[in-house]
């Protein structure tokens, strides 16, 4: 899809590393001018990598559950991006720890539903002042949603789960202007920053055997999931989850 998406303006939240970094840098390749957020990550290597492919690039570090810093990261990223954004995803978010719900306190679920439920929301909200009709929304979700997820992720398998919801209301509230709104639920990925941190190296075995395909998903194959929804190719899909798990869960 080399150059199919020249001219479109772009905003990947959590951008730095793990599959925000090759989301952007997939629609930089695409053509895409890039901007991500970025909080915990040093977003250098990634803003260095999008000016290589001859795109603008921008980075800015917000904390995505802050609507008041979403609401400024974003009118400064359409700022550098020329004055909007053509295309969101909201990629941040993770289960933060494991922990069963008798030892959760409401720190540690608030923390996690606005990480990655309230950031989508902030996100999407700011990004709609400033972009056209025909614009694009995919949020990255999580095979959890529908499967339950693992042990002591009650929190975050709530979260992804209420991102499919907003999804579908959002994309029927946005139809008339043409702007689709997707998720793109991907099941166990290695390289990434979760499954490094928070699924032991047996579980991740025991997930590869899985798969029909035999194999750990990879940041790019989330990516190349992103690229679709947001092309041409796709003007007509909204409010749906595309799942990428290499079969190892059917909706």
């Amino acid at each position: 899809m080399e150059h199919a998406l020249t001219g479109r303006r772009a905003l990947v939240t959590g951008g730095a590393s793990g599959i925000g970094r090759a989301v952007a840098l997939a629609l930089a390749r695409a053509g895409a001018d890039v901007a991500v957020t970025h909080l915990s990550h040093d977003a250098t290597d990634v803003v260095t990598a999008i000016k290589e492919t001859g795109r603008v690039a921008a980075s800015f570090q917000v904390d995505l559950r802050l609507s008041w810093d979403v609401d400024k990261a974003v009118t400064d990223a359409a700022a550098a991006l020329g004055g909007g954004i053509d295309i969101l995803v909201n990629n941040a978010g993770g289960p933060v720890d494991r922990r069963k719900v008798p030892g959760m306190d409401d720190a540690h679920w608030h923390r996690v539903l606005d990480l990655n439920l309230s950031s989508a929301f902030y996100a999407s909200r700011a990004a709609l002042a400033v972009m056209p009709d025909g614009g694009r929304i995919v949020t990255i979700g999580a095979q959890a949603a529908r499967s339950g997820g693992g042990t002591g992720m009650v929190a975050y398998t709530t979260a992804k789960a209420a991102i499919e919801g907003f999804t579908r209301a959002l994309a029927l509230e946005l139809g008339p202007r043409q702007i689709t709104v997707n998720v793109v639920a991907p099941g166990f990925v290695s390289g990434t920053p979760l499954h490094a941190a928070l699924t032991p190296e047996p579980a991740q075995r025991a997930a590869v055997v899985a798969s029909p395909l035999r194999r750990a998903g990879t940041p790019d194959d989330v990516a190349g999931a992103v690229l679709y929804l947001v092309s041409d190719a796709a003007a007509f899909v909204t409010g749906t989850v595309l799942d990428v798990n290499g079969g190892a869960h059917y909706s």
